[in-house]
């Protein structure tokens, strides 16, 4: 089981801040995962490839081919603030 130390570095490593709570908590669920992990170490899982997903995907995304798209017009029309042909948008720091 991860204790309270380990919870927090990892903790202070993804910039999260936890209550004592959260931290027993944290100890419990990562602990699981890590046994989790350590079961399927245990497998023999010689000779089976890599996967990224359980089923085979083939071309799972459209062809990337140009198309015509909406006039210049109709999309600045919908803009609650159009500038000089584009969107206007605040400086950085305004409010």
């Amino acid at each position: 089981m991860l204790d309270h130390a380990q919870v927090l570095h990892v903790a202070r490593l993804a910039r999260l801040e936890l209550s004592d709570d959260e931290v027993d908590r944290m100890a419990a669920e990562l602990s699981g995962v890590l046994d989790h992990i350590e079961k399927i170490r245990e497998l023999d899982l010689e000779g089976v490839p890599p996967t990224s997903h359980v089923i085979d995907v083939v071309n799972a995304l459209r062809a990337d081919e140009p198309a015509p798209s909406l006039p210049r017009e109709v999309i600045l029309a919908a803009a609650p603030e159009p500038l000089n042909d584009g969107f206007g948008v605040p400086s950085p720091g305004a409010a």
